[in-house]
């Protein structure tokens, strides 16, 4: 059965990310391979060690948290971010995230802990 000229598959009816920072997460991926960090094989590599990890989910929900997981070895391994560094800007959204007021866009610069 073809599809109608003129329609979308059903299938571009959902989102391609559950969450916004999955496809920021995606995003620095992409744009840190295309800088030259590492190769598509390197990355495919750690990614596919993550998801094989004993403790993931059998369904895949939990999949964009195994890609930041290589996503922050890599960084670790290529000597560009230490895991204190990504914990610390880590906590640092977090705490943006919470003093930003709803609606608004979340910005670094709201962190109460950064002694602005």
């Amino acid at each position: 059965m073809s599809q109608p000229e003129g329609e979308v598959p059903a299938i571009f009816d959902e989102p391609v990310f559950a969450e916004p920072w999955q496809a920021e997460a995606f995003a620095m991926t992409v744009a840190l391979h295309d800088k030259g960090l590492f190769s598509w094989s390197e990355w495919a590599e750690v990614l596919s060690a993550e998801v094989k990890q004993p403790d993931a989910a059998s369904d895949g929900h939990d999949y964009y948290e195994h890609w930041l997981a290589a996503l922050e070895k890599l960084l670790l391994s290529k000597g560009v971010a230490g895991k204190g560094e990504v914990d610390a800007l880590a906590a640092a959204w977090e705490r943006a995230a919470h003093a930003t007021p709803h609606g608004k866009p979340i910005l670094l610069e709201n962190d109460p802990g950064s002694g602005r």
